[in-house]
Protein backbone atom coordinates (compact mmCIF):
# COMPACT_ATOMS: atom_id res chain seq x y z
CA UNK A 1 0.00 0.00 0.00
CA UNK A 2 2.94 2.30 0.51
CA UNK A 3 3.53 2.68 -3.84
CA UNK A 4 -0.32 3.87 -4.25
CA UNK A 5 0.48 6.50 -1.50
CA UNK A 6 4.19 7.48 -2.79
CA UNK A 7 2.49 8.73 -5.91
CA UNK A 8 0.61 11.42 -3.77
CA UNK A 9 3.73 12.14 -1.73
CA UNK A 10 4.02 15.84 -3.50
CA UNK A 11 1.09 16.85 -4.51
CA UNK A 12 3.36 20.30 -5.44
CA UNK A 13 5.53 18.36 -8.33
CA UNK A 14 2.23 16.55 -9.59
CA UNK A 15 0.53 19.88 -9.31
CA UNK A 16 4.13 21.27 -11.35
CA UNK A 17 3.87 18.13 -14.04
CA UNK A 18 0.59 18.32 -14.68
CA UNK A 19 0.44 22.10 -15.30
CA UNK A 20 3.80 21.86 -17.72
CA UNK A 21 1.79 18.70 -20.17
CA UNK A 22 -1.22 21.36 -19.81
CA UNK A 23 1.04 24.12 -21.25
CA UNK A 24 2.43 21.59 -23.75
CA UNK A 25 -1.01 20.72 -24.66
CA UNK A 26 -2.22 23.89 -25.06
CA UNK A 27 0.54 24.65 -27.43
CA UNK A 28 -0.20 21.77 -29.80
CA UNK A 29 -3.78 22.69 -29.72
CA UNK A 30 -2.63 25.70 -31.18
CA UNK A 31 -0.83 24.47 -34.01
CA UNK A 32 -3.28 22.16 -34.54
CA UNK A 33 -6.00 24.71 -35.07
CA UNK A 34 -3.69 26.78 -37.26
CA UNK A 35 -3.48 23.53 -39.16
CA UNK A 36 -7.25 23.17 -39.26
CA UNK A 37 -7.36 26.77 -40.86
CA UNK A 38 -4.66 26.56 -43.34
CA UNK A 39 -6.29 23.53 -44.78
CA UNK A 40 -9.90 24.80 -44.20
CA UNK A 41 -8.76 28.00 -46.70
CA UNK A 42 -6.76 25.51 -49.26
CA UNK A 43 -10.05 23.57 -49.42
CA UNK A 44 -12.11 27.44 -49.95
CA UNK A 45 -9.64 27.75 -52.53
CA UNK A 46 -9.66 24.82 -54.61
CA UNK A 47 -13.18 24.83 -54.20
CA UNK A 48 -13.67 28.39 -55.63
CA UNK A 49 -11.26 27.35 -58.58
CA UNK A 50 -13.52 24.32 -59.24
CA UNK A 51 -16.70 26.79 -59.27
CA UNK A 52 -14.93 28.77 -61.90
CA UNK A 53 -13.87 25.63 -64.05
CA UNK A 54 -17.56 24.20 -63.87
CA UNK A 55 -19.15 27.71 -64.76
CA UNK A 56 -16.79 28.05 -67.57
CA UNK A 57 -17.51 24.33 -68.60
CA UNK A 58 -21.22 25.19 -68.49
CA UNK A 59 -20.83 27.45 -71.41
CA UNK A 60 -18.87 25.02 -73.88
CA UNK A 61 -21.29 23.33 -76.04
CA UNK A 62 -20.01 20.10 -75.89
CA UNK A 63 -20.24 20.28 -71.82
CA UNK A 64 -18.06 19.72 -69.15
CA UNK A 65 -18.07 15.77 -69.85
CA UNK A 66 -17.69 15.64 -73.65
CA UNK A 67 -14.61 18.00 -73.66
CA UNK A 68 -11.71 15.27 -73.27
CA UNK A 69 -13.29 13.39 -76.14
CA UNK A 70 -12.32 16.35 -78.50
CA UNK A 71 -9.06 15.75 -77.72
CA UNK A 72 -8.38 12.37 -79.05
Amino acid sequence: MLRGTDRHADPVAATASLAAEAALLEGRLRQLREAIHTVDARIESISETLRKLRHTGDSDDAGPGHAATHHH
